[in-house]
């Protein structure tokens, strides 16, 4: 029988897996523990296998299992066999499987290790109302596992509703965890469980134990939620004589509330925090150090590094908490490392979203026009505007970003008219009178620079030297500032209308008068 040869096979080097269910987005909490399984097998110079468990046929969905698989790819976590690419031990979705699970839960019943149950929901309730009442823990009482065969043989055939149960023996069962210690389980607080509706139909915890064994996983590394689905796979596991698999139970990602996290607390699908505008390697970086520690007093790391540092023994126990002001933080790092140009096709999808410009429809000349061939239209005006324009628009803001998804809100007045309050334009205490000639001087000397040595150093010094004879700066470059860009905060007034450009900052200065 395959399952005899099976038994034989011992696991030759580490094998690990994330096995999520394609119900729902790819969030925060699975990305972390793929994350760190990769890691691991890297480290250990293992395998790291991807499986899809979608037995929950009426909750699956392709769109799910797409999106786990194009955010992990996004993170740049990668598998070694998958439902995409294949391996020695597939298929790796649990819904083309149903024949293995078949084979070994009638291989349990034809041993006696396993049978069927045919208590009703209200005979199941009535007996955990009953052992409430007497202070026992709840658990199944039995009644249906001395039934004969033949009477088991004539309620399937009158088709009469069961579940197939495991025969738990009493004992206590034992598992080292490589984070957490010892663990110590009671099997009568559970007694004899449910492993599958029919032949047809198995439950989690025994389709998870036979994919792990024909899988050849060596080590198992989840979340402290399913420290209570092991003592069941371990019993599971013990009644076809696999060999034990370790196990190592990861902190829970938690609010700063110190309860597991929420969308109340944050956005916890992989994909929000892409659309947000965070990078790849600033979510490896947060993610890996929720909960492990390399014990140095640094805290950004490449994936290069943290694969060469890791390990389990490292792993808190305790729970980790979600801080997104360090992530807010992490993510800006990160902003900051990448070249200008990389930047600036980064940021340009949320330009375009945000609707301030858009890609012009000819191909133009590589060579004059940009890296790609391609210029945008600032879809307002239709004006065209190229690479090395973005590029100074960005470079204003390189250092004062923390997401991508900001850019649009800090650069906007690039790409349209502005408007505002007048009241913005006045610094402390100034009357209007004060702040017409504050504007109408700015414009005076600006006005004198050469067109050809229109740049931020000349602005600047220009500038400075008029300031000599005022005693507050703040009342000739605050309302310049704010006639420029509309906004309370920017980028300096200097830089700003170097990127401008002379002609229309004498524009928005002589518009910025007449508000007043």
């Amino acid at each position: 029988m395959e399952a005899e040869k099976l038994k034989l096979v011992k696991p030759q080097q580490i094998r690990v897996r994330i096995a999520p269910s394609p119900t729902g987005p790819f969030h925060v909490g699975t990305a972390r523990t793929a994350l760190l399984n990769y890691l691991f097998a890297k480290n250990q110079k293992g395998s790291f296998i991807l499986r899809i468990e979608d037995t929950d046929q009426e909750r699956s969905q392709k769109k799910w299992e797409e999106d786990i698989i194009n955010n992990m790819r996004w993170l740049g976590i990668t598998w070694d066999e998958g439902p995409n690419i294949g391996g020695d031990y597939g298929p790796y979705r649990q819904s083309q499987r149903k024949e293995f699970y078949r084979k070994y839960i009638q291989e349990l019943l034809d041993d006696n290790c396993a049978y069927h149950c045919f208590c009703t929901m209200e005979e199941l309730e009535a007996q955990k109302q009953y052992q409430a009442s007497t202070g026992e823990y709840p658990h199944y009482s039995g009644k249906c596992s001395h039934l004969d065969a033949q009477e088991v043989k004539k309620r399937l055939a009158n088709r009469e509703s069961s579940v197939i149960r495991l025969r738990v023996p009493i004992k206590e069962i034992i598992f080292k965890d490589i984070i957490r210690g010892e663990i110590r389980f009671d099997s009568r607080y559970f007694g004899d469980f449910i492993i599958a509706k029919d032949l047809d139909h198995p439950l989690y915890n025994f389709a998870v134990a036979i994919d792990d064994f024909m899988m050849k996983i060596s080590h198992i590394i989840r979340g402290t939620d399913h420290i209570s689905n092991t003592p069941k796979q371990i019993l599971i596991q013990e009644a076809f004589q696999f060999p034990r698999i370790k196990y190592a139970h990861l902190p829970l990602v938690l609010g700063s509330d110190r309860q597991k996290l929420s969308k109340r607390e944050a956005v916890v699908a992989i994909s929000d925090y892409k659309k947000d505008g965070y990078l790849p390697q600033a979510i490896v970086n947060f993610s890996v150090l929720l909960g492990w520690n390399a014990g140095e007093d640094r805290e950004m790391y490449s994936m290069s590094e943290i694969i060469e540092k890791f390990s389990l023994e490292k792993v808190q126990k305790a729970g980790a908490i979600f801080d997104i002001q360090r992530l807010d933080w992490m993510n800006g790092f990160y902003i900051r490392q990448e070249a200008l140009t990389s930047l600036t096709y980064l940021c340009i999808p949320f330009l375009i979203k945000d609707g301030l410009i858009e890609p012009t429809k000819k191909k133009l000349n590589q060579e004059k026009k940009g890296t790609d061939g391609q210029n945008y239209l600032i879809k307002t005006t239709q004006e065209e505007i190229s690479i090395s324009r973005l590029e100074s628009i960005v470079s204003l803001y390189h250092e004062r970003l923390k997401k991508l998804s900001e850019i649009s809100e800090l650069i906007d007045f690039f790409f349209k008219e502005i408007d505002f309050e007048r009241e913005l334009l006045t610094w402390k205490k100034q009357t209007e009178k004060d702040v017409k000639n504050s504007l109408k001087c700015s414009r005076r000397i600006l006005a004198k620079i050469n067109s050809d040595f229109w740049e931020e150093d000349k602005i600047k010094d220009v500038l400075l030297e008029e300031l000599k004879s005022w005693d507050d700066k703040g009342e000739l470059l605050w309302p310049l500032r704010i006639a420029l860009t509309g906004k309370k905060n920017s980028a300096g007034p200097f830089e700003i209308a170097a990127v401008l450009g002379k002609q229309k900052t004498l524009e928005r200065l002589k518009l910025a008068i007449k508000k007043i």
